[in-house]
């Protein structure tokens, strides 16, 4: 338990919550309640041995942050997780509903465990030796096995294995995902990624040099099939915008061809090539995530690859209407 003041907000709050659920108890010296629920979150926060932080927060001396959260009655406690907060409780509830507040939340034993599998096999990733690699992916596949529901995890999981043409591996992570409704956009997105690979390697015209492609298809615009083939080879090349302007063409001559077919890839493929939503950054804002006023204000300039993906989904926005 650490107590917080505007002073050591920023570190002790929102950058631990970066990592690790914060809990944060607003309180006063004068609060009967307060002094109840004091004691329970400190022994929960023990018991869960590292799973949340709790931090505690003096209302009446720290009024500038109990603002921030707009706190009318205490003890009121708020949840932060990656610097925002997520979910919250007023009143001294017993240690009982404490837990089951927090299990929504924090992760389980098994799932740190998980998280703590997955760090490992990013850093043997990161580290670029192939003959890492399969021990890597090992760790990546007990992780999603401890922790079946966590989606970030699957998703990296298949992401690596159809990277490192592991096709068979990547189907049996992704299948679980692909019955779900509604259908998960990101793995749906990588299902036609492994889709267009998988064409490759079994159709001829996997083997195609583009000037074929490109032959049939000066000979008949609407040879959607050669198009979409086409579309597929450019996939598993990386040459993904190339790939998405053969998709447009389709999609502009006929928006239902092959039950949407090209549709269905060129939006998973935007799914793919959007970069992931940064941390929270306090400087970039001038504020925390916690409302508060900062000094240093930057100015927020958009990713390259944002605006390219943000360029293409206007193209389709356009094709469609």
């Amino acid at each position: 338990m650490i107590n917080v003041t505007i002073a050591n907000f920023e570190t002790e709050v929102i950058e631990a919550s970066m990592h690790t659920p914060v809990l944060v108890d607003f309180w006063a010296p004068w609060c009967g309640p307060c002094k109840v629920i004091g004691p329970l979150l400190e022994k929960v926060e023990t018991e869960y041995a590292g799973r949340f932080k709790l931090v505690k927060i003096d209302s009446d001396q720290e009024q500038q942050l109990a603002a921030a959260f707009g706190i009318k009655s205490i003890p009121t406690c708020v949840l932060l997780m990656n610097g925002q907060p997520v979910d919250g409780f007023m009143g001294a509830l017993p240690e009982g509903q404490i837990k089951a507040f927090l299990d929504k939340h924090v992760p389980s034993e098994d799932e740190l465990d998980a998280l703590a599998q997955a760090d490992e096999a990013q850093q043997l990733l990161a580290e670029g030796n192939e003959a890492d690699a399969g021990t890597a992916l090992e760790k990546l596949a007990q992780a999603v096995e401890q922790a079946p529901e966590n989606d970030d995890l699957r998703f990296e999981l298949v992401r690596q294995c159809i990277s490192h043409g592991l096709f068979e591996q990547a189907t049996a992570a992704l299948a679980p995902t692909l019955t779900r409704i509604p259908a998960s956009l990101r793995f749906e997105a990588l299902n036609q990624w492994l889709k267009a690979l998988e064409f490759v390697g079994a159709d001829p015209r996997g083997q195609w040099p583009m000037e074929k492609f490109d032959e049939l298809i000066a000979q008949n615009k609407r040879d959607f099939d050669t198009r979409f083939a086409k579309s597929r080879v450019l996939i598993a090349m990386g040459e993904w915008p190339s790939a998405l302007e053969e998709l447009l063409e389709i999609i502009m001559r006929d928006k239902k061809w092959e039950d949407e077919a090209p549709r269905k890839t060129y939006v998973a493929l935007l799914e793919l090539m959007t970069p992931p939503k940064p941390k929270t950054d306090p400087a970039a804002t001038g504020k925390s995530a916690g409302g508060i006023e900062l000094s240093g204000k930057a100015a927020v300039q958009e990713d390259p690859q944002a605006q390219l993906v943000s360029q293409y989904r206007r193209k389709l926005s356009m094709a469609l209407n």
